[in-house]
C-alpha cells in the first residue's frame, strides 16, 4: 500500500506565521513539493521528561527471512557489497533524497561507487518528509504503513541495523462501520495457519461486511486471478477495479464494502478510477505470504529515524548528501548526453553518471526540449500525481474509541486513520490524542481552505467517535491541528498506466531513473521507491565500462574544443 503522499505547495513563514500560496508547479527537485502548511490554533505545554514512556504492546517481529521475496531482495543488496571493488570509483550525480534517491545511493556506495545525493528541501525523506512545530510534535507528509510483503524495505532496514525502529501490530485489518458509528468490524489472521489459510481464515470469519454468497462469489472471482499468476495479474491492467468485479460477477456491495477503503488506502483514488492490477499484487502478496499483511509503524519522525541512518551509511563509505541543492535545468552536451545539473544556485554540479530521482511530475518539468519527442520520455505524460491531504489534529484528551493500529475509516472523504499518540513511541502521550488522517480522495478539496477541511474531518470523526467527538467541539476540543497539502503525490494507477512506466536505465547514456513510477513490481509505495533505487543502482554498476568510456570521449571532446 502507499499510504504515504508528498508535502504541499504551500510556504510558511514559521517566524511571522503568515502563509503564501506557492504556484502548484513550483516544485522541488527532490521527492516532494513544496514545505509542509503549519497551521497552530493555541500553543500548549511542552511535555513531561519522558515524551518516549511507552505503555502499549507492539509485537515480536514476525518472521520474514525465509520469504521468496526476502531472500531475492537480500541477494540484490548482497550483490553491490559482493561486487568487484572499482578501479576508478563513478561519481554519480542523483537528484532527490526521497526513498529512491537515497536507496540509489546507498546501494552505489555499497558496491564501491561516490554518490553525491542533491535534496532541494532543508528535510529528506521527499514522501516520507516531517517537520517538527515549535511544540516540538512532528508532522508528516502521509501515514506510513511498513508492510510484511515489503521484503525491500525490510532488508534495508536489517542491512543499517535498525530492526528495532518497526512497532509492529496484532495481524489484523480492522474497518469502522458506517452504519453502526462508533463500531468497527475486524480480519483477524491466526497466527497458527500458513499463507494463504491464514487470510483465507480472516475472510470467512468476518461476517459483518460481507454475507456467504458475497464470500463465495468473490472466492469464485477471485480464481483466475490465484491460477493465473503475474501474466493475468498484468492483464488486467486495463480495468478499474469497479469493472473488472463486475465483469467477474461479484456484487456492487463487495466493491462497496471492501474495496472503496482498499483503493484508497494503496493510491487515494475510488474503484471506479483505480486500476484493479494495483489491487491484485495487493492481493497476490497478501495472500502468499503468511505475514505479507501483517503491519509496523515506525517508532517515530522518518526524516531521523529511517533516512539519517541511510545517510549515516552513504557518508561512511566516502558518499554526499547535500541538501538545499535544487536543480534548475539539466545541461545537455552537444551529443544530447547530460553535462550537468545546473542548480538554482549557480552551480554547475558534473559527475559520470546522473540519476533524476525525483517525482514524475517534476521530472516532467526538467526534461530537455530535445528529450521530449523520444519514446521513453513520451510516455511519461500519461503518469500523473494523485492530490492526497495529511491531517494531523491534536485533543485535548485521549479518545478510547480506537485501537494500537492502523484503522480503515470507510468514510467518503477519509481514508485511513491512526492514533499516533498511541502507535508510535516518539509520539506517546499519556492524556492527549493525536489523530494522523489521510484525507482521499483529494481532487476536489486540494484548493479549499484549511478551515473548510477541517470541518468535514471533524464532521467525519463525529461519526467514527459518536460519544468522544462533535463537529460543533462541544466534546473533545480541538488543541491545535496542521494540514499538509499535495497537489502532487504518488503516480495515479488508472488503467493502461503500466506500459508508459520507464525502465531506470533511459536511452540516453549515462541517464537513469529512479521512483515509484519507474518499472517494478510493487507499483506506487515505498517498497516501489526502495527497489527502484535498487535497480537504478544495478543498471549503473552493469554500465561501469560503459560509463568510463563516455567519460573518456567527453574529456576528448573538451580537450579538442
Amino acid at each position: 500500500m502507499s499510504l504515504c503522499g508528498s508535502v504541499s505547495a504551500v510556504y510558511l513563514n514559521s517566524q511571522s506565521n503568515t502563509i503564501s500560496m506557492g504556484s502548484v508547479l513550483a516544485f522541488r527537485s527532490g521527492e516532494s513539493m513544496g514545505h509542509a502548511l503549519r497551521i497552530p490554533v493555541k500553543k500548549r505545554s511542552s511535555k513531561g521528561a519522558c515524551p518516549l514512556q511507552v505503555v502499549c504492546i507492539d509485537y515480536p517481529r514476525p518472521e520474514l527471512e525465509n520469504t521468496v521475496n526476502f531472500l531475492e531482495a537480500a541477494s540484490l543488496s548482497a550483490s553491490f557489497r559482493s561486487a568487484p571493488r572499482p578501479t576508478k570509483p563513478l561519481k554519480v550525480i542523483i537528484a532527490g533524497a526521497g526513498l529512491a534517491g537515497l536507496s540509489t545511493a546507498k546501494y552505489l556506495a555499497d558496491a564501491g561507487h561516490k554518490p553525491l545525493l542533491l535534496e532541494a528541501r532543508d528535510v529528506l525523506g521527499g514522501k516520507v518528509g516531517a517537520w517538527k512545530d515549535d511544540d516540538g510534535d512532528w508532522y508528516e507528509t502521509g501515514l506510513h504503513i511498513f508492510f510484511g510483503a515489503y521484503p525491500n524495505v525490510q532488508s534495508l532496514f536489517g542491512e543499517l541495523g535498525i530492526n528495532d525502529r518497526l512497532q509492529w501490530k496484532e495481524h489484523s485489518m480492522i474497518f469502522a462501520m458506517p452504519n453502526k458509528p462508533g463500531e468497527f468490524s475486524r480480519f483477524d489472521f491466526p497466527e497458527v495457519l500458513p499463507a494463504p489459510l491464514n487470510g483465507i481464515w480472516a475472510i470467512l470469519k468476518n461476517n459483518e461486511m460481507l454475507t456467504w454468497p458475497e464470500k463465495v462469489k468473490f472466492a469464485i472471482g477471485l480464481l483466475p486471478a490465484m491460477l493465473g499468476g503475474q501474466p493475468y495479474v498484468e492483464a488486467q491492467d486495463g480495468l478499474t477495479v469497479k469493472e473488472w468485479m463486475r465483469k467477474q460477477g461479484i456484487p456492487d456491495r463487495v466493491t462497496n464494502e471492501v474495496f472503496i477503503a482498499m483503493s484508497k488506502a494503496l493510491n487515494f483514488i475510488n474503484p471506479d478510477e483505480l486500476s484493479m492490477q494495483c489491487i491484485l499484487i495487493a492481493l497476490n502478496r497478501f495472500l502468499q505470504e503468511k505475514n505479507g499483511s501483517k503491519m509496523a509503524f515506525l517508532d517515530g519522525n522518518p526524516p531521523e529515524r529511517l533516512c539519517m541512518p541511510i545517510v549515516n551509511h552513504i557518508e561512511s563509505l566516502g558518499g554526499e548528501v547535500r541538501l538545499n541543492s535544487r536543480i534548475k535545468k539539466i545541461e545537455l552536451n552537444d551529443d544530447g548526453t547530460v553535462k550537468s545539473f545546473l542548480l538554482t544556485n549557480g552551480n554547475a554540479i558534473e559527475g559520470d553518471a546522473y540519476v533524476m530521482a525525483a517525482p514524475v511530475d517534476i521530472l516532467k518539468l526538467l526534461l530537455p526540449e530535445d528529450w521530449r519527442e523520444i519514446s521513453y520520455f513520451k510516455k511519461l505524460e500519461k503518469l500523473v500525481g494523485v492530490p492526497v491531504i495529511n491531517v494531523h489534529i491534536w485533543f485535548d484528551r485521549k479518545l478510547k474509541n480506537t485501537y494500537d493500529h492502523l484503522l480503515f475509516s470507510r468514510s467518503p472523504l477519509l481514508s485511513v486513520y491512526a492514533d499516533m499518540s498511541v502507535t508510535c513511541k516518539e509520539y506517546y502521550n499519556p492524556n492527549q490524542s493525536m489523530l494522523e488522517l489521510v484525507f482521499a480522495p483529494a481532487e476536489e478539496w486540494i484548493a479549499r481552505s484549511d478551515s473548510e477541511i477541517i470541518d468535514a474531518t471533524m464532521k467525519e470523526l463525529a461519526k467514527l467517535f459518536p460519544d468522544e467527538i462533535s463537529a460543533d467541539q462541544s466534546k473533545a476540543k480541538v488543541i491545535k491541528y496542521h494540514i499538509v497539502k499535495t497537489p502532487r503525490s504518488v503516480y495515479k494507477t488508472v488503467p493502461d498506466c503500466e506500459p508508459c512506466r520507464p525502465l531506470q536505465r533511459s536511452p540516453i547514456e549515462g541517464f537513469y531513473l529512479a521512483g515509484d513510477y519507474t518499472k517494478q513490481k510493487y507499483l506506487a509505495s515505498m517498497e516501489g521507491a526502495v527497489l527502484s533505487g535498487k535497480l537504478c543502482a544495478q543498471s549503473i554498476v552493469q554500465d561501469y565500462e560503459l560509463l568510463l568510456a563516455l567519460g573518456q570521449r567527453k574529456l576528448a571532446g573538451a580537450s579538442i574544443h
